[in-house]
């Protein structure tokens, strides 16, 4: 049986000048986790926020009781330096630390944001890294990347080297409000039919429109931003969205 329903709305479409109430309001509406969508300009084109904001918040949220409990921090990492920045987002609160696979298999094994190596790292070395720093760790891929790339990495007998979690992009990653790309979906169900227990993400254009068929495929912990921070009701389409996904279960 598939894990149950995490709704992870993505704090980059709330309302930055209140964002610590935001997080909280929206936690006390139903959702389990906050996605926080971290962009370095070089990974993807755009820039949002780094460590200092999510310090800021978190202490509007009350940290998880239990692993990928409620109030879980899920940084989305879209920068081309992951290893760089493990130590300074554990700091700040992050729970859930995402790193996507194509900066991984393309960045250095520095493991501070002044230094510099020509050391280089790997997924794997990096999921470790991460687990060893008291950290759920998250792999994302791309829609150009095929998943493929993911079953050595998932069927690695090491476990602190195996991800807590996988994330499909439904849409190019850099800029909220794109439109589903259900193009994306037969990733998820392979993947779902490999590791029936994984926790799966997708994060792109979901919504009460698209989440059907997310929620077919196999996907489990669903991002959603403008659709829960721009609702009249916000509760009401978390519920809907988690009603989707356990449905299926």
């Amino acid at each position: 049986m598939a894990p149950p329903a995490i709704i992870a709305p993505s704090i980059l479409s709330a309302d930055f000048a209140a964002l610590g109430a935001a997080c909280s309001d929206t936690i006390g509406q139903g959702c389990d986790w906050l996605h926080i969508d971290i962009m370095d300009g070089h990974f993807v084109p755009n820039i949002t926020f780094g460590a200092p904001v999510v310090t800021k918040i978190r202490p509007h949220v009350g940290r998880p009781k239990t692993s990928m409990g409620k109030g879980t921090f899920d940084c989305h990492m879209m920068i081309a330096e992951p290893k760089k920045w493990v130590k300074d987002f554990q700091k700040a609160g992050c729970d859930l630390y995402c790193f996507h696979y194509e900066a991984a298999i393309d960045s250095t094994a520095a493991e501070n944001p002044a230094d510099e190596t020509e050391k280089r790292t790997n997924p794997k070395e990096l999921i470790h890294y991460i687990h060893e720093n008291g950290m759920l760790a998250g792999i994302a891929i791309k829609p150009e990347t095929k998943v493929d790339v993911l079953w050595d990495i998932l069927r690695n007998p090491t476990k602190s080297e195996r991800p807590d979690m996988v994330l499909v992009m439904t849409v190019h990653p850099g800029f909220g409000g794109q439109k589903f790309m259900a193009s994306e979906l037969p990733k998820v169900k392979a993947l779902r039919e490999r590791y029936p227990e994984l926790n799966i993400e997708v994060d792109g254009g979901l919504s009460e429109g698209t989440i059907d068929q997310a929620a077919d495929a196999g996907a489990n912990v669903i991002v959603a931003g403008s659709a829960v921070f721009g609702a009249k009701d916000p509760a009401d389409v978390i519920s809907k969205l988690r009603e989707a996904v356990d449905r299926r279960r």
